[in-house]
């Protein structure tokens, strides 16, 4: 007769030596299945791309960014209409004509179909051309330098890209700020926009738009707030190795609060005169916001005509270099010339 202690299995054991209890049924039902583990890896592989999206565009609190997301909404919503059925379309026909489907039907010589071509060639073709229709009346509406209709009076700000921050100056306030906008709320604001040295690209995402900020050229944007608040504000045109660092905040308020912060400024012991802004075009990074209480007249002018004079700081264009290109063309000697002969 046999034993039954014999007949039983023992535990199995461990690498670490210890007695492990046998695998019952309901440990292996507790295991995750192969769809389920795929699930969590495509899960955290989602996640872990989108940590770094932001939805700012998807929220602005400007008229002008509003329209923006409207129009990449509908772009998106017009080419979704050729993604997804291509897609589904995909899977399908995969589906359908697996080699398993004896029921599939199976034509190998099958060459043409007029409603097929019909539907792949008119449906894009509509597509193209609703998206022409939008994108030749959004260029126009939505052109930087459209200026916005509004009751109020437009503020100019004049917008200077530096190595590695920005100079915002208010001429009709005679004061300026690095680092820092201020903006009243429901008031159509216009930049003009230029760079000391290096390209740069001026960006208030919640506001809408960015266009280049390049040197010896002015450019120039629209924009309005319609809602009070802090937004950020950053270059989007890699410039070196400031270049994470060169953002800004624009606090957009009410008028009276835009009046006090222009009179807080009022009140800054530094003036931004030739001498200071040589010091302040060095390049520098995390720079503090700073104000300055009185802006020399046409500094803007000055930075932006920085790089239209000769070696003897005579202007390229203008009357002086007229003169001297019609000498040449005519061949007859200048005043000084004739002068010294």
């Amino acid at each position: 007769m046999r034993n039954p202690s014999l007949s039983r299995r023992t535990p199995a054991n461990g690498p670490d030596g210890l007695t492990r209890p046998p695998s019952s049924p309901a440990t292996f039902a507790t295991l995750p299945t192969r769809g389920q583990r795929a699930a969590r890896v495509l899960t955290i592989g989602a996640a872990s791309l989108l940590g770094g999206c932001s939805m700012t565009l998807f929220n602005p609190k400007g008229d002008i960014g509003a329209q923006e997301k409207d129009l990449i909404l509908l772009a998106l919503g017009l080419m979704l209409l050729v993604v997804v059925p291509v897609i589904l379309l995909t899977l399908y026909f995969a589906w359908r004509y697996r080699a398993s489907n004896t029921n599939a039907t199976y034509a190998p010589k099958w060459s043409h179909s007029t409603a097929i071509e019909i539907v792949v060639w008119v449906i894009p073709c509509v597509i193209v051309a609703i998206l022409a229709a939008v994108i030749w009346r959004t260029t126009h509406s939505l052109d930087p330098s459209q200026p916005i209709e509004s009751q109020n009076k437009p503020l100019h700000v004049e917008v200077v890209a530096l190595n590695w921050k920005w100079l915002f100056i208010y001429p009709d306030y005679g004061v300026a700020s690095v680092n820092q906008l201020a903006i009243p709320v429901d008031t159509p604001v216009v930049f003009d926009i230029t760079a000391e040295s290096l390209m740069n690209s001026f960006f208030i995402p919640q506001l809408g738009g960015q266009i280049y900020a390049m040197s010896g050229m002015k450019t120039q944007l629209n924009l309005i707030a319609n809602v009070p608040g802090v937004y950020e504000g950053r270059s989007s045109a890699y410039s070196g190795p400031g270049f994470s660092d060169m953002h800004f905040d624009t606090l957009a308020t009410s008028r009276a609060d835009f009046d006090a912060w222009i009179a807080s400024a009022k009140q800054s012991p530094l003036s931004l005169d030739t001498a200071t802004y040589s010091s302040l075009e060095k390049p520098s990074q995390k720079d503090p916001v700073t104000r300055y209480a009185h802006v020399s007249p046409g500094l803007f002018d000055d930075i932006v005509g920085q790089y239209m004079h000769g070696a003897a700081r005579a202007p390229i264009c203008g009357t002086a270099a007229t003169a001297a290109v019609a000498i040449e063309r005519t061949g007859a000697q200048s005043p000084a010339v004739k002068a010294v002969e």
